[in-house]
């Protein structure tokens, strides 16, 4: 279930904004390797955060 909503939240940009998701991922493929990471530890930490907040409420 959780692959399942993961891919539905990863295709809904592409899929409502394609001109902008391609070039918002050609800007990110510029980034250096430290911004890149930057990004990937705030994603991982508001998912574990989201996750954390359904688990407590529901």
């Amino acid at each position: 279930m959780a692959l399942g909503l993961m891919l539905l939240a990863e295709g809904i940009l592409p899929f409502l904004f394609p001109r902008q998701w391609r070039q918002t991922f050609e800007r990110i493929t510029k980034w250096s390797d430290g911004q890149v990471r930057f990004l990937g530890m705030v994603l991982f930490g508001a998912g574990g955060s989201l996750l954390a907040i359904v688990k407590l409420f529901f």
